[in-house]
């Protein structure tokens, strides 16, 4: 791959990772506030033992666990991309020399 190829490509790598940076963050807000509102289900649920506070519980719970998976995936994503723009930048810097 030639330098210019190698260049645009960790350019487009860059801007992708600042997108999930982003999306990182909105993730992060949105955990938090889902976890909040299933813990505010789950002592409703104590209190009250009944059917439908049980229902909300575990709702929540199953919000707040998918966006926690959600964040995981978009950690992962984080990673390889950085795994492949730290290649690219090797292979950028070999054909320098």
């Amino acid at each position: 791959m030639n330098r210019t190829l190698l260049e645009r490509r960790l350019s487009e790598l860059s801007a992708q990772l600042r997108e999930l940076r982003r999306e990182l963050a909105v993730a992060d807000e949105q955990l938090a506030s889902l976890a909040e509102v299933a813990d505010d289900a789950r002592l409703r649920s104590l209190v009250s033992e009944t059917p439908l506070a049980e229902r909300e519980h575990r709702e929540a719970s199953r919000h707040a666990e998918a966006m926690g998976r959600h964040r995981s995936e978009v950690i992962a994503d984080m990673a390889r991309i950085e795994q492949q723009q730290d290649e690219l930048l090797d292979r950028l810097s070999r054909s320098s020399d």
